[in-house]
């Protein structure tokens, strides 16, 4: 199914999911969709399997995780999130023979809290993988140092895809 692409989160430098700069990382890029799920685009490489060209289960949920914990920013932008809960269940092994998709959604928002949803598709577009977390917000400055948001936080420079098939 084709989803329409309406904007894109920011990335950082050096954030395992989505740092820029991270050779290790796995260079998340997130599109905010038409219905107002989040999508994120990742890159695993070999440094990331498990068994021999499978996409090891830890990864497969830092991946759920941080991508439930940013689409709060859709409907509230400047809050963040830091996970209290997270709940993940493994349904098939994912390859790492290309991108990996995640898509998350807010089921539950309150002034101190939200819970999400998620799940990472396949090609196919059966599930692989699904989450469920909880996140206390919280303001950047009780997170990180200083300035982040001005060192480590900018703009994605890859160019957003109009639409996506999911």
């Amino acid at each position: 199914m084709e989803r329409k692409v309406r904007g894109t989160q920011n990335i950082s430098r050096m954030c395992l999911v989505c740092g820029a700069d991270n050779p290790a990382g796995l260079h998340g890029s997130f599109y905010v969709l038409d219905d107002g799920e989040l999508l994120g685009v990742f890159h695993p490489g070999a440094q990331h399997q498990s068994y021999p060209g499978r996409l090891h289960g830890g990864i497969s949920s830092a991946l759920l995780d941080e991508t439930i914990g940013r689409a709060i920013t859709i409907a509230h932008p400047g809050v963040w999130g830091v996970t209290a809960e997270l709940s993940v269940r493994f349904r098939k092994p994912l390859p790492l023979d290309g991108p990996v998709r995640a898509i998350g959604r807010i089921v539950r928002d309150t002034p101190r809290l939200f819970e999400g949803t998620g799940e990472i598709v396949l090609d196919d577009g059966s599930v692989a993988v699904e989450a469920r977390g909880k996140y206390v917000k919280m303001p950047l400055e009780s997170i990180t140092d200083g300035d982040f948001d001005q060192r480590e936080w900018f703009a994605d420079p890859r160019e957003a895809p109009a639409s996506v098939d999911l």
